[in-house]
């Protein structure tokens, strides 16, 4: 049911204010998730201007993720105590420092810092805007209202490689971060004028300083005990601790949450089947979405020796199929059964990452970019459906908890699967680097006649002979290690194809009751 703010913006613009309104959400929500991936495709440059690893860069796009997740539940708080427009405003002036902070950045520490600050106000935007523009339409018109929220939300991270990839190419890594200004800037001001802001004089509700605490920590250690396993020994001391308070803060957080009467998390939301079912399904479309976003353009920039403006048209096709769907499916929404859209859409997601097993060094551009048209396919129609599924059942005083917590869940799935991607990548090229390794005695005739041939190259281009066999041997070992990651790709493909076709079991629990 729209406030009397909004009611009162109505009068004021006419029919076209739900235009103007709806505008200005999906710009906050467009400029947020852009930048969540334009950070993607220079990856590999920062990797070589900060001298370190995947295990440590990997925190620029999961520190993002895990700190808009902490901010979507801290968004209903924020809403009750300032109103959405200042929210906005808050919001909005915390990523754009963030920003310029992130462009600035002397050392990979400090450009961490900047993506958590960023990430920090991101997570207040989406849910305040997905409640805001679930308010401004009639009942009837919701479907329609969740797929126009679905093309900022899906969209953004789709198109957010090409245009890192632009900036990459033409300028460098800092306009990657700067580029988010003037549109954050933009947004501000038509929150200004199109924002509903706070009615009422009531006493601001009690924070949840113990639930932030907790969550805080269960996220911290979730994630930082995830990366350093490889690193430090999954039977680690360190890693073991990591896990035990991770599982500890865990419970005590939903300990807390079920027992303080102002929580941030509303537990209760999950009691309902259909809220419940649905969290769990966003959960397995976030893993699936910013999985892909990061792990494409990885995959085709170093195995493939794309460059980042070209790993970034590869995600074009698959974006413009969304900005197609993503209206199609809203609309489908509101006549048809939510649960076989869910099904169907889930289904062929799994299908494109099983397809996505298939690629190699030579696999052509729009062979993959079909792949990654076939999943964005099933997600047009997803999203949506998802998102109205999720709050259709809720009553209205819950909807600002239940969009945080909904949109929490895909943030969770998110960052599990960027952080599960990157130790996946990492174990199983080391896994099969050994395998390859192991087969590399004195004795093999293949390692004999290739290192052979090496040598001739060598000599060819004039190299000492003294020198042949360190040169020909660590050509050899690059060989085998391009090998072993392709190989490792591959294995990362099949379990985020595994994990859309899990996800369709919570999904047969959306199945709508007569």
């Amino acid at each position: 049911m729209p406030t009397a703010a909004i009611e009162a913006l109505f009068e004021r613009y006419g029919p076209k204010y739900r235009v103007f309104v709806t505008f200005t959400a999906i710009l906050g929500v467009v400029a947020m998730l852009l930048n969540a991936t334009m950070i993607n495709v220079a990856i590999p440059v920062l990797m070589g201007a900060f001298g370190v690893g995947q295990d440590t860069v990997h925190w620029l796009a999961t520190g993002y993720i895990a700190a808009m997740m902490v901010g979507m539940l801290l968004n209903d708080w924020f809403v009750r105590s300032f109103g959405m427009r200042t929210t906005y405003l808050g919001a909005m002036a915390i990523f754009t420092v963030g920003a310029i902070m992130g462009g600035f950045s002397t050392n990979i520490d400090f450009m961490i810092a900047a993506r958590l600050l960023q990430g920090s106000g991101a997570g207040l935007v989406q849910p305040l805007s997905m409640v805001l523009m679930y308010q401004i339409f009639p009942a009837h018109q919701r479907g329609k209202a969740m797929g126009l929220f679905g093309l900022g939300v899906v969209v953004a991270p789709t198109m957010g490689p090409l245009m890192g990839g632009v900036l990459l190419d033409a300028f460098n890594w800092h306009y990657v971060y700067f580029a988010s200004v003037p549109v954050a800037a933009l947004g501000s001001v038509l929150a200004w004028l199109f924002m509903p802001w706070r009615v009422g004089n009531d006493p601001k509700p009690r924070f949840d300083w113990t639930g932030l605490a907790l969550l805080i920590i269960f996220v911290c250690t979730l994630l930082i005990g995830l990366s350093s396993g490889q690193r430090e020994g999954w039977h680690s001391t360190i890693i073991a601790v990591y896990f035990s308070v991770c599982i500890s803060s865990f419970f005590a957080f939903l300990w807390w949450e079920w027992r303080t009467p102002e929580p941030i998390l509303q537990l209760r939301l999950f009691l309902n089947r259909e809220f419940a079912a649905a969290a769990v399904v966003r959960m397995a479309l976030g893993a699936g979405l910013y999985g892909t976003t990061y792990l494409i353009p990885l995959f085709v920039q170093t195995v493939q020796n794309y460059s980042p403006t070209r790993s970034g048209l590869l995600m074009v096709p698959a974006g413009l199929t969304m900005m197609i769907l993503m209206p199609i499916g809203g609309r489908l929404a509101d006549h048809f059964p939510r649960h076989l859209l869910i099904l169907g859409g889930l289904f062929a997601f799994g299908v494109s990452s099983v397809l996505m097993t298939a690629a190699h060094t030579d696999t052509p551009f729009w062979t993959f970019a079909l792949w990654l048209v076939l999943g964005r396919i099933g997600m047009g129609f997803v999203i949506p459906t998802i998102n109205v599924t999720a709050l259709r059942s809720l009553p209205a005083p819950l909807l600002s908890q239940g969009s945080g917590a909904v949109n929490f869940m895909r943030q969770l799935g998110g960052a599990l699967g960027v952080n599960m991607i990157a130790v996946m990548l990492e174990h199983r090229t080391a896994v099969f680097s050994e395998a390859f390794a192991s087969l590399q005695a004195p004795d093999n005739p293949m390692t004999q006649g290739l290192i052979q041939r090496l040598s001739g190259l060598l000599t060819q281009l004039g190299w000492p002979m003294e020198m042949h066999p360190l040169a020909a041997l660590h050509l050899l070992g690059n060989s085998l290690y391009a090998q072993a990651s392709m190989l490792a790709f591959r294995d990362v493909f099949l379990f985020l194809g595994m994990v859309f076709f899990v996800a369709m079991l919570p999904a047969l629990l959306l199945r709508e009751r007569r």
